[in-house]
């Protein structure tokens, strides 16, 4: 199987880090592929943005779709998914979803850490959609920006960690979900730090697209 991921941003650097975390989760009949919208905003942080970005995602759907057997759209939004679903007969998955059903696997509750808060209600109306309203007892901005994810040496990473922390403290969940693509790589290292697991949409979506397949 095939598997394209989209990042709907034009971050190279974003780009590279869902691309490794998706190889590094993926099967040995899995083959990871990945493509940059350069014609999308650097960063997708809450409805405007992801207004922009869909015309560039959606034309690399088309312009790909020979290409793959199945189609990641890598923003913890999920921009532009229906729209996208009508483009191509083949599976599209959003991380946003992907991360958010695995969390909530057997009924599990599960608390949402995202970036910052103008990305909270896309999210709060995605888990209406996606009638996980039950499972999620929260959606949290940490108030880090997207691209503080790939400056190395930000602090943005113990920010995140502080609202996890405060998430266990003060929603219960029995697992954390993080918000945005560029958290890919802190998934493992979260949930030995906080003894609970901590969801990543980029892995959860190619679990379920090699489920599909089995």
């Amino acid at each position: 199987m095939r598997i394209l991921f989209i990042n709907p941003n034009a971050t190279a650097s974003m780009t590279y880090k869902i691309e490794a975390a998706a190889c590094a989760a993926a099967g040995s009949g899995t083959t990871i592929l990945a493509a940059t919208n350069h014609a999308g905003p650097p960063s997708i942080q809450g409805p405007a943005d992801g207004e922009v970005a869909e015309p560039g995602l959606l034309a690399l759907i088309r312009e790909r779709e020979a290409e793959a057997d199945a189609f990641v759209i890598a923003c913890f939004d999920d921009t532009g998914l229906a729209k996208a679903r009508a483009l191509t007969r083949k599976p599209v998955v959003g991380i946003g979803e992907a991360a958010m059903r695995a969390a909530g696997a057997g009924g599990r509750p599960f608390s949402v850490v995202t970036t910052l808060s103008v990305s909270v209600p896309v999210i709060e109306e995605n888990v209406r959609a996606y009638a996980l309203g039950d499972l999620c007892r929260r959606v949290r901005a940490s108030e880090v920006p997207v691209l503080a994810l790939e400056e190395p040496g930000s602090a943005a990473r113990e920010t995140v960690a502080r609202e996890i922390a405060l998430a266990l403290a003060e929603d219960r969940p029995g697992a954390i979900v993080l918000g945005c693509a560029g958290m890919t790589d802190l998934a493992d290292q979260f949930a030995h730090r906080f003894g609970l697991p901590v969801l990543d949409g980029v892995v959860s979506a190619v679990k379920a697209l090699e489920a599909r397949k089995r």
